[in-house]
């Protein structure tokens, strides 16, 4: 592919590449983990105490409820406690009382803003055990372990955050997430507060659930910035959440929804076709370009021990992008491949290295990159390292 023309093009979310600290799920110690069963339908905590207070907006399309097995779509691994369901059918709440204060929690991985924050940044990562699960026997070693790993790992991480401007741009771009979100739920009179809620950097989720009360919020949307529902990401994310309320009166009292995944939403399907379709007029000849998709992937086993649905729901939003440019009249090739991949157990195939191998051995000369997610430090893996692929004629 020597003469060929790889471009890259972003969405929405970020979290890590290869040269960054992974997520959960993406951490080299990840072959450590241990993956739970899923929760049967009739296991319930959260979700069994506060119920009666659950709100489902007409908007939003799942919540912490006890609803039939019949209308259950997926379930969150053992250790989250409250149930994840589908509404087929929106429920209505009518209209907002004014006395009601209404607050939206987005949840993001984080990151390091500068490079002084990386080795306590990865620390934080480590040593949450649901990245690291160690036997009850020796979690005493859990810190220690997470300090060890965090140290080794500081200086390679601290290379790539330094590629990208000496830290991650992410909580900048949360931020700005929120107050635009904050200012389209204003213009549509829906008076809301936003909060952001970082589950390894500031603010972190604990910090946000603070203010939360200190606002007298009464109902809550909860909104992971993932995409894709992963066990690794929102999964982790939704755990510490449900810990919190478990153990707050306030919290178990307030109506509260939950929106695990929004990939199959219209706007973000025609945002993302947007972006591509722009991206594309870029070269001589566009309809001869791959539109090449690369998600950080996860272990295999995520998906086949612990029911993680990130590879169906990942391969379902290509497929509606896809569909969405087809409506436009644009028919170019395209492929998924998964990113990231550290240790060595298997991860979610087919890698990107080895398909843009394969991709410049087919005579593939014009590359559209889409990181489908994450995006930011991905983004880095993507422009950098694998573009030595390229400058080695494959």
């Amino acid at each position: 592919m020597r003469s060929g023309r790889i471009q890259s093009s972003a969405s929405c979310s970020a979290s890590s590449s290869s040269t960054f600290p992974h997520p959960p799920c993406l951490s080299s110690a990840s072959r450590h983990c241990k993956f739970p069963r899923l929760l049967s339908p009739r296991a319930l905590s959260l979700s069994q105490r506060v119920s009666r207070n659950c709100l489902v907006p007409e908007t939003t399309q799942f919540s912490f409820s006890k609803q039939s097995s019949t209308n259950r779509k997926r379930l969150f691994p053992v250790n989250v406690g409250a149930l994840v369901t589908s509404n087929t059918e929106a429920i209505s709440t009518g209209p907002l009382v004014a006395e009601e204060k209404i607050g939206v929690l987005l949840l993001n991985l984080g990151g390091p803003e500068t490079l002084d924050d990386v080795q306590p940044f990865l620390f934080n990562l480590f040593a949450d055990p649901d990245i690291i699960r160690l036997p009850r026997l020796f979690r005493f070693l859990q810190k220690p372990l997470a300090q060890f790993i965090s140290v080794l790992r500081a200086p390679k991480s601290k290379e790539g955050y330094a590629s990208i401007g000496g830290g991650s741009p992410l909580r900048r771009i949360t931020d700005d997430q929120a107050e635009e979100l904050r200012k389209s739920l204003w213009a549509k009179d829906v008076p809301a507060k936003v909060y952001v809620g970082m589950r390894y950097w500031h603010p972190f989720t604990e910090e946000a659930i603070e203010q939360i009360k200190r606002d007298g919020i009464t109902k809550l949307v909860v909104l992971p910035l993932y995409p894709q529902f992963s066990i690794s990401t929102s999964g982790s994310s939704l755990r510490l959440l449900e810990s919190i309320f478990r153990d707050d009166e306030y919290l178990v009292n307030m109506q509260h929804t939950v929106i695990p995944s929004w990939y199959q939403r219209e706007g973000y399907i025609k945002s993302m076709a947007n972006l591509i379709e722009k991206e594309l007029q870029k070269f001589d000849r566009p309809e001869k370009v791959v539109i090449f998709f690369s998600a950080h992937g996860v272990p295999l086993a995520y998906v086949e021990e612990a029911g993680d649905p990130y590879k169906a729901e990942m391969e379902e939003c290509v497929d509606l992008i896809i569909e969405e440019l087809e409506k436009r009249k644009i028919t170019n090739a395209y492929t998924l491949a998964y990113q990231s991949r550290v240790g060595p157990v298997e991860w979610l195939k087919p890698y990107t290295d080895d398909t843009i191998v394969d991709l410049g051995r087919k005579g593939v000369k014009g590359l559209l990159a889409v990181p489908i997610r994450p995006v930011i430090e991905t983004l880095e893996e993507i422009n950098v390292e694998y573009k030595e692929l390229d400058s080695q004629g494959n």
